[in-house]
């Protein structure tokens, strides 16, 4: 049986998860979490975990942020992230994190226990329409879209951004400083040579960076 972490902000994902692999005798959901905070103080204190799936987006520390901070310790478990986010460049920036697997919200229940299979078994999965997008990206042997120059904080705070948060709603969700927010703010608008926050939202969308 593998013993795994589930986290994710909304409890009725969660429900269904664990109502999902109670059907079958292959996974257990041993415990779960609905921020990263939550996330970070089982993986210290319970621990013993064979997998941690988890959402990109929750409260306070999350997405690539959190992937990192997990995979900074050396007893951390494998990650499969199941998302509702189906972008490459998202799925590319939470490989590269760390996470050994890339899962999309709208996969099939068969296609989730598979990929847990894998990723507890030490293996990799990713989405597999992501993986074909990923083979056949363009983008990949030409020039790369200007956001892929983004550090992963301005990237993600880009996000909230075009989601219609405030600098003062990001710096709460993010648990940092307006300041800091602000900062950050600056830099990726420099960097992606935009203007104001209506130029920001139609690259976003033109991308498929909007949720």
């Amino acid at each position: 049986m593998i013993r795994i972490l589930i986290a994710d902000d909304h409890a009725i994902v969660r429900e269904g998860l664990k109502q999902l692999f109670a059907i079958g005798n292959k996974v257990e959901v041993a415990a779960e979490a609905g921020d990263g905070a939550q996330v970070l103080d089982l993986l210290m204190h319970q621990g013993n975990f064979d997998l941690l799936l988890m959402d990109m987006t929750m409260p306070g520390v999350s997405g690539v942020n959190l992937i990192s901070r997990i995979r900074s310790q050396s007893d951390a478990p494998p990650i499969l992230v199941l998302t509702m986010h189906n972008e490459i460049q998202i799925a590319r920036r939470a490989l590269a994190a760390g996470a050994a697997g890339f899962l999309t919200k709208d996969s099939s229940p068969d296609i989730l226990i598979s990929a847990i299979l894998k990723v507890a078994a030490g293996g990799r999965f990713i989405d597999p329409v992501l993986a074909e997008q990923m083979v056949f990206d363009t983008e990949e042997f030409g020039h790369r879209p200007p956001h892929e120059l983004l550090s992963e904080r301005e990237f993600h705070i880009m996000r909230l951004l075009v989601r219609g948060m405030s600098v003062n709603d990001i710096a709460e969700q993010l648990l940092i400083s307006n300041k800091t927010v602000s900062t950050h703010k600056a830099r990726l608008m420099l960097k992606l040579n935009f203007h104001n926050n209506a130029e920001l939202v139609r690259y976003a969308v033109s991308h498929g960076l909007v949720e």
